[in-house]
């Protein structure tokens, strides 16, 4: 359950990656960023997804675009078919990657909208989600010319989804780059390795090789939100998913994550989630 920033390599003669990614037991929680947008369909499966500050359930077809280093993961509960494997179908690729292709096609003009928009991450409606599965799978089938075809025309259908919804809000979301990204890439992997355990204002200002003052700065810019608001914005979300997964002890759960302070902890995930860790657990539990 480590987070983590996630390196991801594509294949020798491809310009983008791809997972195929079958489990017998479960998804698991595994809270990671990237710099590359993913666009991710899960068949055969039913849980919550967590992207930034967001939190809702999925189903088989659910699919779903996710911006540059917005923190994701998903957890299962369930297999629908229990004979066949929980199934995600992961394609990732460079912002840089998206604005060369659209610069050089015009036809694929409202892509741009779309990538914008999925900083917060995008999920299609059912019926696009439906109309772009088959595409989707037959990706995973085709050589690699093929598959760089059909993800274009697969971006393309989705682009034009004006009712996909928007899952985290603005202040969850990194800033766009500049010379900076390399810098704030390591900071926020540091961040993620690290949360659980403390940290300290100076510790991660010697990570990017500035004053306290200038990573503060450098990382409000970039994600709208003080060091210890995203931090602790990291140990909500991972306690979500530990409260609805599983049936620990809240306070067990609030010392994983990080809290000393089991009355601490209440009082940032009222203030986050307008409800107790109690009251969360018991939503999911009403739900099944």
């Amino acid at each position: 359950m480590k987070p983590f920033l996630e390196k991801l390599q594509p294949l020798p003669g491809t310009s983008w990656a791809m997972l195929n990614r079958r489990l017998d037991d479960a998804i698991p929680f595994q809270w990671h960023h990237h710099p590359e947008l993913e666009l991710t369909l899960t068949l055969n499966s039913r849980g919550q997804r967590f992207i930034g500050d967001h939190i809702g359930s999925y189903d088989d077809g659910d699919l779903v675009l996710i911006g540059p280093n917005l923190p994701h993961s998903w957890s299962s509960t369930e297999k629908i078919d229990p004979d066949k494997p929980h199934i995600a179908l992961v394609m990732w690729f460079r912002p840089e990657w998206a604005r060369a292709m659209i610069e050089t096609f015009v036809e694929l003009g409202a892509v741009t909208a779309m990538v914008e928009r999925a900083s917060t991450g995008l999920k299609f409606t059912t019926a696009n989600a439906a109309r772009a599965r088959p595409l989707i799978e037959d990706l995973f089938t085709r050589p690699a010319d093929e598959r760089l075809l059909g993800l274009m025309q697969v971006l393309n259908i989705l682009a034009q989804d004006g009712e996909a919804e928007p899952l985290a809000s603005a202040k969850s979301v990194p800033a766009a780059a500049g010379s900076d990204r390399t810098r704030i890439d390591r900071v926020l992997d540091y961040i993620h390795l690290n949360y659980a355990s403390g940290l300290s204002l100076t510790e991660l200002a010697d990570v990017a090789a500035l004053s306290p003052s200038g990573l503060h700065r450098l990382f409000r810019r970039h994600t709208q939100l003080s060091i210890t608001d995203y931090i602790m914005r990291l140990k909500i979300g991972e306690a979500c998913a530990m409260l609805s997964a599983s049936a620990r002890p809240i306070a067990h759960i609030a010392e994983a994550v990080g809290y000393t302070s089991l009355a601490n902890f209440n009082r940032q995930f009222l203030a986050i989630k307008a409800m107790t860790p109690r009251s969360y657990r018991q939503s999911f539990q009403k739900a099944r």
